[in-house]
């Protein structure tokens, strides 16, 4: 009997399983695969052992980075390569490492360094899933080390200034874009009916670009206009993390709807309350008859109605 796994990653929004990439990644190819994955959110406390995420943990072993981590569910014999060719083995190893060196500097950008993106988005969402006082310090630092990851591999000459940098990154990421979107044509995934290590690294990558609600989008305005990889995140969503388009699962809509009811049931008993009130005022013979104020819900201030306490 294989050994228990557990995932230490971070959680998601947005109708996103995860909003980080590399979680993503390793979620995503661990249902390719099949793998028996534990998921264990990091949601207002810092549950990664040594701060690493996302973090494999198996008995007493601890495996941080994606490809460290699926190496070792290869082993497991959790492969989503085995169909795979020698070439397309290159090919997967290529477009990795096309992505990460095209692609990541821009996705880091966005989230950390832009600085609108920052302050509304990335630092609140990430503070308030990392416990006090660490959630005052950890998203500085992620910003600052996202920062230096791009200085280090674009401030060269003959870009030296920050501007520069910025402009070029989007540049590089867009002619990504656009070489995915041609590899991937009209096939369902990179290497047919199958999902694979690339598949997983590439929905890693674009579903944080195409789902988060960012002020400033220029990537994901530039995503938006290749709908075949909008359609491929959409169906991995769909397939594998049973979320619909618009980020709710079944259960999700199944909630709502059974508070809906309770909702309307409730309604129809006070509604059914005050009629009885209504017919027995008129009934009694001390009081004249007189009008009713409506009932209102309440607003501002007030205590929250329960119709503000649905699921979305």
């Amino acid at each position: 009997m294989a050994a228990p796994m557990e995932l230490s990653c971070w959680g998601g929004d947005w109708g996103l399983p995860s909003l980080h990439p590399e979680s993503l990644t390793v979620m995503a190819y661990a249902k390719f695969s099949g793998a028996p994955l534990t998921v264990n959110t990091i949601n207002n406390t810092w549950r990664a052992p040594k701060g690493d995420v996302p973090a494999l943990i198996s008995q007493d072993i601890v495996i941080s980075q994606p490809a460290k981590i699926l190496n070792f569910l290869r082993k497991q014999k959790y492969n989503a390569d085995y169909e795979l060719s020698a070439k397309q083995g290159a090919d997967t190893l290529a477009y990795i490492a096309l992505l990460e060196e095209k692609l990541l500097p821009a996705l880091l950008h966005t989230f950390w360094v832009e600085a609108e993106n920052y302050c509304s988005v990335t630092k609140p969402w990430f503070a308030s899933r990392i416990a006090f006082p660490l959630s005052l310090y950890l998203p500085g630092k992620m910003s600052r080390e996202a920062l230096n990851r791009i200085l280090l591999t674009r401030g060269r000459p003959p870009l030296y200034s920050l501007t520069e940098v910025e402009a070029q990154i989007y540049r590089d990421a867009k002619e990504c874009l656009n070489l995915l979107s041609k590899r991937l044509g009209t096939s369902q995934f990179f290497f047919g009916d199958t999902p694979t290590t690339l598949d997983a690294f590439v929905f890693g990558f674009l579903a944080p670009i195409y789902k988060v609600c960012f002020p400033r989008v220029q990537l994901q305005e530039h995503l938006k206009q290749l709908p075949n990889l909008c359609r491929f995140c959409d169906d991995i969503l769909t397939c594998y993390f049973r979320l619909t388009v618009s980020g709710h699962s079944p259960a999700g809509q199944d909630t709502a709807d059974a508070n809906l009811q309770k909702l309307t049931q409730l309604v129809n008993k006070e509604s059914n309350l005050i009629e009885k009130m209504d017919d027995n005022l008129r009934k009694s013979p001390q009081h004249p008859p007189r009008k009713l104020t409506t009932l209102k819900l309440a607003t501002g201030g007030e205590e929250s109605s329960p119709i503000s306490r649905l699921s979305p």
